[in-house]
């Protein structure tokens, strides 16, 4: 039987390449994050990384289905860190994935919406998950999932809404984004809990909320976020933080 590989390269040579302890490449998996739990459940080493060339059942914020066909990033990977703040987590994440995509491209064409979608040309690109198990109050691994479409068909439905990759890179390969994308990823793995000055202002600058009005999480105008990941909405009697909640434009 022929080995899973990514853009021909085994995992393996994937995790020497990438300087991880191990990388998995499965053909389907239910949820690469299901997988990362369980394996940081037997006492996977952080920086352990799960790729699936499809998933039965992805999931985004709130248990939101994400489409997983072949073609895609759907990513895994295992984050030990000593504390954490989930929402500035996310938010590097995006940066990372970002940066990953821009320097694919040649040129700044990604954007960032609160709290974990990746933007380009005003449609979803990729998105963000990231899910702790704590004990008690100490945080034991914390499981950070990306899924970007790249050279995945996306859906006649959804083609408003998302984008791919190709659609502006017909040559991209999954393996051209993950080369980028792992080691930025893997440099969240000593975080503080704040995001930091360079943080904010990467994020300021890919900002696409910013200025638009809100219907959801509250009514109010979109003004940026706080250095732990929550996003200003000014309400005219004042501007209120918001941790977490579903973005809808008004």
């Amino acid at each position: 039987m022929a080995r899973v590989t990514v853009d021909g390269v085994p995992a393996a040579r994937l995790a020497a390449r990438w300087g991880v302890p191990q990388a998995g490449v499965f053909r389907a998996l239910p949820s690469v994050m299901d997988a990362i739990h369980e394996l940081a459940a037997q006492g996977a080493p952080a920086g352990t990384v799960v790729l699936a060339e499809e998933q039965a059942a992805g999931r985004g914020r709130d248990g939101r289905t994400w489409r997983s066909p072949k073609g895609g990033v759907w990513l895994g990977l295992l984050l030990r860190p000593p504390g954490v703040e989930l929402a500035a987590t996310a938010i590097r994440a995006g940066i990372a994935v970002g940066e990953a995509i821009d320097q694919l491209v040649g040129r700044p064409v990604t954007r960032l919406k609160w709290p974990n979608d990746v933007m380009l040309d005003g449609r979803k690109l990729a998105g963000i998950l990231c899910e702790g198990r704590w004990q008690g109050g100490a945080l034991q691994w914390l499981a950070l999932g990306v899924g970007a479409n790249v050279a995945n068909v996306v859906p006649p439905e959804l083609e408003s809404r998302a984008i791919a990759l190709r659609d502006v890179l017909p040559e991209a390969r999954r393996l051209d984004l993950l080369d980028r994308l792992v080691p930025g990823l893997l440099r969240l793995a000593t975080p503080g809990a704040q995001l930091s000055e360079r943080e904010l202002s990467a994020f300021a600058a890919r900002d696409w909320l910013h200025g638009r009005q809100l219907a959801r999480p509250l009514f109010g105008r979109a003004a940026g976020i706080r250095p732990d990941g929550a996003l200003l909405v000014e309400m005219g009697a004042g501007t209120v933080a918001v941790r977490d909640g579903h973005v809808e434009l008004a």
